[in-house]
């Protein structure tokens, strides 16, 4: 790349090499991962072959940044660089692998995947539990509640509390598990395979958690935490602003001491799970005369619960639903506040004008956790498209001896690979306590792009029963959708990694 290139001047470029790093990232990943078996599960070592024969060859030619984007390596003026690689690297990228993806396709026809160990028995048996419980409890009812567009039943969110799922990593001290942010990447992907939006309603608490936890008062700690843990509370964050997007130091809403409590005027939109929450960790600006992010603070407001018949029941508070394509089960809203009351201690820490930096502290474990769901995602496309391939029978035999069919299963199954254990990397380095928002943005910008290719793939696969609303499939699309655009889009993520990049940060 350029030296001294602006990330914005330059952006195609610095983008090119924020991908760039991402697929060199998921390659030693993948390295460590095969390592790691020992050679123990044979499929290892061929899926991780085609991993480094796709990836070498992308990085020499051309990288996918979207549907209709190619960053090549002229773009970053790399050229001759990328003609050395691809010379030293020729054996690997110009061998013909479609034996290789034949026997991959073969292994997976027999039931046999990729080893998905973590060489640690608790790890391992939280994944068995939670793959469980999801097979149980979620599968099988996920897409009548997609098509009804229905919340998640209070009962299955009472079983998911009843494993621990809103306390992962809440301290026991705060009747959470005490468990790090690994340990949520599992149980996210598991709950997430089964549906997205059970795998993210664990993500509410994990947000506010974290926001209360590193930023709260002893007494709001004391307040809020152990009844999130549980299950009690459900909370949901509230951020975002109509023309606002990632611009959050453009917030609008207010909210003003006023007598013995708060009074908070303003909109918000795209909030997620908002009539069924009870409490609202809401971003707002209460310094009116300080510019840009030093004017917001965050304030944790408490709400009665919504009913289906009286979504917004509290004063001063409004809110329409937006009808979403997939993404469901929680149901998006838009938010008018017109005089909402707060508590005087709603304040969280107490000071005025911390509210970004607080919310600051949780994107990388926001951005971890949204790479874990689309894993869980990408897996589950993957699945249905593997199930498809073998019992649907044309010219006499199941299609999945088709070499296109096979290929895109294989694909599919590489990338999943790369992904999850891009994400498991990405979730060991923020539980070493070390900065990591290049790694968070990394192993979003991959897993989100996997889930949606995987899922497009698991279509066609399915042909025109695919597009039929009745076939999973077609709910698995709609939600990986979603997942290059929530909690800071693939191109959001591409600039935080090269910022970072270009500033030194490793």
């Amino acid at each position: 790349m350029r030296a001294g290139l602006p990330t914005d001047a330059g952006q195609r470029a610095s983008h090119g090499l924020a991908w760039v790093a991402t697929t060199v990232a998921a390659l030693e990943a993948v390295l460590v991962w095969c390592e790691a078996g020992g050679g123990a599960n044979p499929i290892d070592a061929k899926v991780a072959q085609l991993a480094f024969a796709e990836g070498l060859a992308q990085l020499c030619g051309g990288l996918p940044m979207g549907q209709n984007e190619i960053v090549r390596p002229v773009d970053m003026g790399a050229g001759a660089a990328a003609r050395q690689l691809g010379e030293v690297c020729a054996g690997l990228i110009d061998a013909d692998h479609a034996g290789l993806r034949a026997e991959v396709a073969g292994a997976l026809a027999q039931g046999q995947w990729p080893s998905e160990t973590l060489h640690d028995g608790m790890l391992d048996a939280i994944r068995d539990q939670y793959r469980r419980f999801t097979d149980a409890e979620i599968v099988p009812q996920a897409h009548t509640w997609h098509l009804a567009n229905a919340l998640i039943p209070d009962a299955t969110v009472a079983a998911m509390a009843a494993l621990g799922t809103f306390g992962v990593c809440i301290p026991e001290a705060f009747g959470g598990l005490g468990l790090n942010k690994l340990v949520m990447c599992l149980v996210t992907e598991e709950l997430s395979r089964g549906w997205i939006g059970a795998g993210s309603l664990g993500t509410r608490s994990e947000i506010a958690g974290e926001l209360i936890l590193h930023g709260g008062t002893a007494a709001q700690k004391a307040q809020w935490l152990p009844r999130m843990a549980s299950g009690e509370v459900l909370p949901t964050a509230v951020f975002t602003e109509p023309d606002t997007g990632s611009d959050l130091g453009s917030l609008q809403t207010r909210a003003r001491r006023d007598g013995d409590g708060w009074r908070i005027d303003g909109a918000k939109t795209w909030i997620t799970h908002a009539a069924r929450s009870d409490l609202m960790t809401l971003l707002v600006r209460t310094l009116p005369d300080a510019i840009g992010y030093a004017g917001l603070s965050m304030l944790l407001v408490p709400k009665p619960r919504g009913s289906d018949g009286d979504p917004f029941p509290a004063e001063g508070m409004e809110g329409s639903e937006i009808e979403v394509l997939g993404y469901r089960g929680m149901r998006e809203y838009a938010l008018q506040f017109d005089g909402m009351r707060a508590p005087a201690d709603a304040l969280l820490g107490g000071e005025e004008g911390q509210g970004f930096k607080q919310l600051m502290r949780t994107f990388e474990g926001a951005r971890i956790q949204t790479a874990a769901r689309a894993v869980g995602v990408a897996r589950r496309a993957l699945e249905l498209g593997l199930d498809y391939a073998l019992t649907r029978r044309q010219f006499g035999q199941p299609i999945i001896g088709f070499a296109r069919v096979a290929d895109k299963l294989v694909a599919g199954l590489v990338d999943f690979v790369m992904a999850r254990e891009l994400t498991y990397a990405a979730a060991r380095a923020k539980d070493s306590g070390r900065r990591c928002d290049i790694e968070a943005g990394m192993a979003k910008l991959l897993a989100a792009r996997t889930a949606w290719s995987n899922a497009d793939a698991s279509l066609q696969v399915h042909g025109g029963n695919g597009y039929a609303l009745e076939y999973e499939i077609s709910r698995v699309l709609c939600d990986a959708r979603i997942l290059n655009i929530f909690e800071g889009a693939a191109e959001i993520q591409a600039q935080v990694i090269a910022k970072g990049l270009l500033a030194g940060r490793n």
